[in-house]
């Protein structure tokens, strides 16, 4: 019998934890917007690399912008994707996106960085 009130303990628990979530306002529409996020960044991270090239070639000069720039947009590719990733996993938790720019056509002409993630 306590075998099975335990093992019942957890479900019961993510239950009632899950209808708190489902009852406050606009919260489909949070994890919505998580998960397109995600996919956004997944599906454009590798837009990075001629992203970077072209601000590094504006502010360094063109030999320098693509050479660098290009080592740059692959550093920056792989923290998008992996980014996009982890906001897929996790759609179900609504914080914002470590990168910003949340998207990539969003200020193209600014470098991304990273942040930490906050409840939205």
């Amino acid at each position: 019998m306590k075998r099975v009130s335990i093992s019942l303990l957890a479900p019961a628990a993510l239950c009632l934890l899950l209808s708190f979530n489902a009852q406050a306002d606009s919260y489909p529409e949070k994890m919505g917007v998580k998960l397109a996020t995600g996919v956004a960044n997944v599906v454009t991270g590798v837009v990075e690399i001629p992203k970077n090239m072209m601000i590094t070639s504006g502010t360094k000069g063109t030999v320098y912008g693509v050479t660098a720039g290009f080592f740059v947009g692959i550093v920056h590719t792989l923290g998008r994707t992996l980014s996009g990733a982890v906001d897929i996993v996790t759609f179900i938790v609504p914080t914002t996106s470590i990168v910003k720019p949340t998207y990539i056509w969003d200020d193209f002409n600014r470098e991304t960085t990273y942040t930490t993630w906050r409840m939205r």
